[in-house]
């Protein structure tokens, strides 16, 4: 179970290139005449309006960073004999079976667009493989369900409506699964066979959206869990032959409760709540006493993820120390510490007990290492590595290690600056005295910047020579409920302050060039650039924002039905007059007479979550002011892009404008 928010910790970006066609002028460009002419090259699924051919040099350079891969754990199979992982070895990541340490990797699935989510239906001999994929990046999420034997594969959903969290019951004759197909707004959910998926009927509908979690060891009950904000979320335990349901804690609001699952005689859950204090905390709730055990009451850190074995006994939790993961064992029963494997040092996901419950699997990435498959034996403590991810045949010895540091920014604490975390990866081959800088903000907002693996990083920092900073503004999640909410509503500037102080910052660093500074980000990443530009426009040498927020209000109003009430608590409600006066002065689109610097904008077409006329009226309206600005845009992608031609062309386009940027 992941207690995690929809973030994107990082975009790949990125596009192909073909022949100009004859010069294209915008309508703001026909209209205005200060506004720049339009150079629009269309070649397949990609566009590109003012971006220059690719330097073949650094094509070649970028390719092969493009082809470093990752391998992340999704499962094992029902008799523990090997791991299923998503991996990509063609356009994009499909499921892959490994059958040993190190051993080959077997492709299952083979489908046009990425496939990073499976379970193998938990009965030996079954053959069975639940999974799901979406086309072209609209997020509308289907099951599938592969039959190894025959290699057919047979579509369990409608084909329209969202269906993405699912989870099989112990007895592998039912699954839980989540769907907005009542109404297409809701996220409703449905137990069934995996056949009668199509037509079942919800066990829980209502307002909002549910998912989920885990079933008890007799597929009694269902723990489901209700997702209003990243600080409030609530749970419920649902009688599944019955949907009678029952909410945990029905006197507590304005908590968060991230589900883990049953206590093996089913009379209490394991959760996460931010109920005793600041933090995560991991506790025991007895269902009858209405009471709750607090497990991590003492850890300095927030618990991110947590784990029960298939047979309840043992239970496995990562800690959250600054961005970097520590995993801790628990006896279930006692609830006692168990001796922890040594798993190397780096950000850690998919926690995976084997079977029978004697090993622990995991991904893991390393600042120089993409995310490999590792599994711990629970008796011996050994760590093995399963999976070795290839990095296009770079040498990793020459990698930029991660550094974490803090900075001063505007307002204090107890007195005190408030310090804001980041990330650094500083360049190790020698270079100026003065290295230029990328400010890469990530999404969410309520993500973080991790220090982990990141093709696209180690190519800026590697062949550009730029150091590159990931703030974790405020805003963030991993330090707290408080440090979280900073940037609610009308406080939505304060965050962009905290990236002035970031400049203020690189200016007193002796190896960093505070002239040469530029913005970068995806999704509210994105957002962060373009205000970031309305606000330093004259610190900063340009920015490149990714399927960005540009009208908060044009947002909220055009992003996909079933997504705005569980963003109008962080962004604030456009519907109320005072708040959407607020939204539309702040936005950037109305600020972006303030750009005078150039500007790159990348945006997929079928996005659902950012559509693409946020980003086309940004582009628009700083051309219609005389700016400078490359675009570029896939048809086939939606909220970040997910094909590797794709991201070779954007991420080519972004290679070029930070050297247009830096000089050289």
């Amino acid at each position: 179970m992941r207690v995690r928010g929809d973030v994107l910790r990082g975009l790949a970006l990125a596009l192909a290139l073909g022949t100009a066609v004859p010069l294209v002028l915008s309508a703001q460009a026909q209209t205005a005449p200060q506004a720049a002419s339009v150079q629009r090259v269309e070649r397949g699924t990609i566009v590109t309006e003012n971006v220059p051919e690719p330097d073949p040099a650094l094509a070649e350079r970028l390719r092969a960073y493009l082809n470093a891969r990752s391998a992340a754990v999704q499962d094992w199979t029902p008799d523990g004999s090997g791991l299923l992982v998503s991996t990509r070895f063609g356009e994009v990541a499909q499921l892959h079976l490994v059958s040993q340490p190190m051993g080959a990797r077997t492709q299952l699935t083979f489908a046009e667009e990425p496939i990073t989510r499976g379970r193998f239906r938990p009965v030996e001999g079954s053959g069975s493989l639940l999974y799901v994929w979406d086309r072209g990046g609209s997020e509308n999420f289907q099951l599938f369900s592969l039959d190894q034997a025959s290699g057919k594969t047979t579509l369990l959903t409608d084909g329209k409506s969202r269906n993405q969290d699912f989870t099989w019951s112990h007895k592998g004759d039912r699954i839980a699964f989540n769907s907005t197909r009542r109404d297409g707004k809701n996220t409703d959910v449905y137990v069934s066979t995996p056949d009668a998926a199509a037509t079942a009927q919800p066990i829980l509908a209502a307002e909002g959206s549910y998912s989920p979690e885990a079933w008890s060891l007799d597929d009694s009950k269902l723990l489901v869990g209700q997702y209003v904000s990243v600080t409030k979320a609530y749970l419920y335990v649902v009688d599944t032959r019955t949907g009678e349901r029952q909410r945990l804690k029905p006197d507590q609001e304005g908590i968060y409760l991230g589900g883990v699952g049953f206590s093996p005689d089913g009379k209490g859950v394991f959760l996460i709540s931010d109920e005793k204090d600041d933090l995560r905390r991991l506790g025991l709730h007895d269902l009858a006493a209405n009471t709750t055990t607090w497990l991590t009451a003492d850890e300095k850190w927030e618990v991110e993820e947590a784990e029960l074995s298939p047979d309840g006994r043992t239970l496995a939790y990562v800690l959250n120390e600054g961005g970097w993961s520590t995993v801790r064992l628990l006896d279930a029963a006692t609830l006692k510490p168990l001796p922890t494997p040594a798993f190397p040092k780096g950000v850690l996901t998919g926690l995976a007990f084997s079977p029978d419950g004697k090993r622990l699997a995991a991904s893991i990435s390393r600042p120089t290492a993409p995310s490999d498959a590792f599994v711990a034996d629970l008796k011996t403590g050994k760590v093995e590595q399963w999976t070795r991810s290839e990095v296009g045949g770079l040498n990793t010895d020459g990698f930029a290690d991660a550094q974490i540091v803090e900075y001063p920014t505007f307002d204090t604490v107890g007195g005190k600056p408030r310090m804001i975390p980041a990330v650094v990866y500083k360049p190790k081959a020698a270079g100026p005295q003065r290295r230029p800088v990328i400010i890469l903000a990530h999404g969410g907002p309520e993500g973080q910047t991790r220090p982990g693996f990141s093709s696209t990083i180690q190519f800026w920092a590697n062949e550009l020579g730029a150091v590159v900073i990931g703030p974790n503004i405020r805003g963030s999640e991993g330090y707290g409920k408080t440090f979280i909410s900073l940037d609610n509503g009308m406080k939505r500037e304060d965050s962009i302050k905290d990236i002035g102080a970031l400049i203020d910052w690189i200016g007193t660093q002796s190896d960093l060039d505070a002239k040469r500074v530029a913005v970068t980000g995806g999704s509210y990443g994105g957002y962060v650039t373009l205000a970031s530009m309305t606000h330093y426009n004259d610190r900063l040498a340009g920015g490149a924002s990714s399927v960005g927020i540009s009208n908060f209000v044009t947002f909220l109003e055009s992003t996909a039905p079933y997504r705005r009430d569980l963003r109008r608590p962080e962004y604030g409600d456009e519907r109320d007059p005072e708040m959407r006066a607020f939204l539309q002065k702040i936005s950037p689109l109305t600020n972006a007479a303030k750009i005078s610097k150039p500007m790159l904008v990348i945006q997929g077409k079928n996005d659902p979550r950012v559509p693409v006329t946020e980003s086309e009226q940004m582009v628009a309206e700083i051309r219609k002011n005389g700016g400078d600005v490359w675009y570029v845009m896939a048809t086939d992608e939606g909220h970040g892009f997910r094909k590797k031609g794709n991201q070779f062309v954007a991420q080519m386009a972004q290679a070029m404008f930070f050297r247009k940027l830096f000089g050289g």
